[in-house]
């Protein structure tokens, strides 16, 4: 079996079970949080896929890339894993559940760019523009960028709306070379 298949069946019956227990919204910060150990630590994969480290030392690893406290659903999930050789896999199975969540509760990552800092009241007038556009919750991230000189840019979705003064001053340097 290939590991996109493995990964979201342990996903699929991760999020199940979560559900069930109305874990969820734990469960998936969890699962987020693993996710980013696994990209911030990247000694994390080779200590973890290392056959020479005992279980119970990956086990705590993982738990600690789980984050502060983990729920004892995703701590029971890390020890299955480990039971049955599947830890090379578990990024995947984090990244899966991650992505399933989203789908199931119609979560939709959203960006926003400016060339300084926004205020937290601009900031959820264009979070709350994009959930009524999109009729789902919006998670948003911000970034500023001063090379943009201007104006935002915001992305969603498959959506993308460049309002900088950067694009808009190469547009009229395009047009006046016509």
């Amino acid at each position: 079996m290939d590991i996109g298949v493995i990964s979201i069946r342990y996903a699929r019956a991760l999020l199940k079970s979560a559900t069930d227990a109305k874990l969820e919204d734990q469960v998936y910060q969890e699962m987020m949080t693993m996710a980013k150990s696994y990209i911030d630590v990247p000694a994390l994969r080779q200590t973890i896929d290392n056959p020479m480290l005992l279980k119970e030392k990956k086990e705590t690893l993982l738990t600690i890339a789980a984050g502060e406290n983990p729920s004892t659903l995703t701590k029971a999930f890390i020890a299955l894993v480990l039971k049955e050789d599947r830890e090379q896999m578990i990024q995947f199975m984090a990244n899966s559940y991650v992505t399933l969540y989203r789908k199931q509760k119609n979560v939709i990552r959203g960006k926003l760019t400016t060339a300084a800092t926004v205020s937290a009241e601009t900031e959820q007038k264009m979070r709350m523009m994009v959930e009524s556009k999109t009729n789902g919750t919006v998670e948003f991230e911000t970034e500023v960028n001063p090379d943009i000189i201007g104006g935002f840019i915001l992305e969603y979705d498959t959506f993308r709306m460049d309002a900088s003064v950067k694009s808009k001053l190469n547009s009229i340097l395009n047009t006046l070379k016509k």
